[in-house]
């Protein structure tokens, strides 16, 4: 298997003499690496929003921790910033997609036997790396303003993280090739993010919620996920870890479905 640069952009043909699976994939992941390195401004971007939220919303929450059932409101807050960070970050992965499909490299790549599952697979090891250096910083920077929390949760708390980071970037590149247009893929995400963002607890918890708000959030999967974090950051592994568990790990099968569905449609 060998690059072969068809044209001055960035561009990839994928050769395969061995089919193998693992390299094709790795092929992928490296060139998408590489356009992420050139142009970190992504990177620095899904960063500045949560810093901010930490830095000027988290002291307005210390008064309150005592409401939260602990004594450190970071320990509530952190998780909930670091869900965030991985649907937000991932659900607009697609929008280098849509480039892509507009600059000629799906169509490069569709006349290739590699494996329309290495395609995505590829790019979506870009977006979970890049989302697993973004989480480190956050939990860093979440220490530095007074952060406790059990290092056994917050390794699994991350590890949730780029799980349902990897389920929404494939969801976001299966929409990209369905749209093929940022115009169009901007407000759908959108529509998507914000009752999520908004019933799911990630800012606040839902406890502090009206009881027929609760009872509306406990169908958001989301929600489920953002308690299992915190309850391991806590160092709290019972129910709440379960059920956020089993909610990423049918997320992440859903959308990979979907998304390795999509390319293979697209690509055949």
């Amino acid at each position: 298997m060998s690059l072969i640069p068809t044209t001055p952009a960035p561009s990839l043909v994928l050769r395969t003499t061995n089919g193998n699976f693992a390299r094709e994939t790795w092929i992928v992941f490296y060139r998408q690496l590489r356009i992420a390195l050139r142009n970190p401004a992504w990177v620095i971007i899904g960063l500045v929003q949560p810093i901010l939220y930490l830095a000027l919303f988290g002291p307005l929450l210390e008064p309150l921790a005592s409401s939260f059932g602990t004594d450190n409101a970071y320990t509530i807050f952190v998780p909930g910033l670091l869900v965030q960070l991985g649907i937000f970050g991932a659900l607009f992965a697609g929008f280098g997609l849509v480039a892509e499909w507009r600059a000629g490299v799906i169509e490069a790549e569709r006349v290739t036997p590699a494996s329309r599952t290495a395609l995505l697979l590829g790019r979506i090891l870009r977006d979970v790396l890049q989302l697993l250096v973004q989480g480190i910083v956050l939990i860093a920077l979440g220490y530095a303003f007074g952060l406790r929390a059990s290092i056994a949760g917050m390794l699994y708390g991350l590890l949730l993280t780029l799980l349902l980071g990897a389920s929404c970037a494939a969801g976001s590149n299966a929409l990209a090739l369905i749209t093929k247009s940022e115009d169009v893929m901007a407000p759908l995400i959108n529509s998507i993010a914000l009752p999520i963002l908004l019933l799911s607890g990630i800012l606040l918890p839902m406890t502090l919620a009206p009881q027929w708000l609760q009872t509306v959030s406990d169908f958001v999967p989301i929600k489920h996920i953002v308690d299992a974090i915190r309850a391991a950051f806590v160092g709290d592994f019972g129910e709440p870890i379960l059920w956020g568990t089993v909610w990423s790990v049918v997320i992440f099968v859903v959308l990979m479905f979907v998304g390795t569905r999509t390319f293979r449609k697209e690509n055949a």
